[in-house]
């Protein structure tokens, strides 16, 4: 889903992982190996991420 969006993934402590964006402000980490279920606040978080990147490339297309 963040590689969809344009997310890169660098590697984080342990079973984390850090991802980011030209478009976004900061990184986002999320725990756990690729296909284990995310927690409430980890999809949460990623929702927002992507709303906030796509939300930076409408901006500058306008």
């Amino acid at each position: 889903m963040l590689r969809q969006a344009g997310f890169r993934e660098i590697p984080g402590k342990g079973s984390h992982t850090n991802w980011i964006h030209p478009l976004y402000a900061g990184k986002l980490t999320v725990s756990g190996k690729d296909g284990n279920d995310a927690k409430p606040y980890q999809e949460k978080n990623v929702k927002k991420a992507i709303e906030e990147v796509e939300g930076n490339i409408n901006d500058e297309q306008t």
